[in-house]
């Protein structure tokens, strides 16, 4: 080979290999954008995801939201937001005020011990009963150092209950009873009202709301979330000092069983009662 023909493949080779070094410093060059690019996306993304779940964070809940929403008042209340609920005969000349909250073990026990007691009397226009619902076992008002049930069932059954009452008095005392019934009432720990659904099926028991469609619409659709917390309000800025439930006030005195351990019985409710309306 001659000299001429060595050199000039020497230099077509080293050709060659420039044009080759600069594909692969593109290619390198591109690579690295890419990678630049994918970080770029990633922390945008990661960032997005922070600022989604920061946004969600703080987010007011449904009940939350509820609180300066506009009360719908069901029908058969009166007083501000309708957070007056009295039942009874005209004829009646005393009240007695009733203060419960649905997940309330305590109440549940009087209910099915002396509910019916209630009823009869009612009906009996021996008084009126006016209902005050609290919603405290919800954890709604509870201290940072105390131990509440936490959850959202008392209010959301309280929301049904005003469903009930829109229907008519005796479906909203027959719907308190059902709830409180030793078949329906969850365990205090057990936030069972916060399902819909589960109110409906308690509701179905009910013979004036088994498949009231208006009644199911107003509990799924939260017709009365608002007046539910406003019921709640005016059982916390009660003026009969009630802090507990049940408790049951006549002539603005509380009514009180001779053995508190041992709960309320038909017999010691009436007992009580009967004093108060003498007195």
């Amino acid at each position: 080979m001659s000299k001429r023909n060595s050199q000039a493949s020497k230099s077509a080779a080293r050709e060659r290999l420039r044009i080759e070094r600069e594909r692969e410093a593109k290619r390198a060059k591109a690579r690295r954008q890419i990678i630049v690019a994918c970080s770029v996306v990633g922390v945008l993304a990661a960032a997005g995801g922070i600022g989604y779940a920061v946004v969600q964070a703080n987010k007011p809940s449904h009940w939350e939201s509820m609180t300066d929403a506009k009360v719908v008042a069901p029908a058969n209340t009166s007083g501000t937001n309708g957070t007056t609920v009295v039942i009874g005969k005209d004829s009646a000349k005393k009240t007695l005020k009733m203060y419960e909250d649905p997940r309330c073990p305590v109440c549940a026990s009087f209910e099915q011990a002396a509910g019916a007691t209630v009823d009869k009397d009612v009906e009996a226009g021996k008084y009126k009963l006016q209902f005050v619902g609290g919603t405290f076992l919800d954890g709604d008002q509870m201290k940072d150092n105390e131990i509440g049930a936490r959850g959202e069932g008392s209010k959301n059954a309280m929301s049904a209950m005003g469903a009930a009452l829109n229907v008519s008095p005796e479906a909203f005392l027959d719907y308190k009873t059902a709830l409180y019934s030793a078949k329906y009432h969850p365990e205090e720990s057990d936030d069972k009202f916060k399902d819909d659904d589960y109110l409906i099926e308690v509701a179905n028991s009910v013979p004036a709301l088994k498949n009231n469609t208006k009644f199911q619409n107003a509990v799924k659709k939260g017709t009365y979330d608002a007046w539910a917390l406003a019921m709640s309000k005016a059982f916390d800025t009660n003026k009969d000092n009630v802090t507990g439930t049940p408790s049951f006030v006549m002539d603005g005195k509380q009514l009180k069983t001779s053995n508190p351990n041992a709960g309320w019985t038909a017999e010691e409710f009436t007992k009580a009662v009967d004093a108060a309306l003498k007195g």
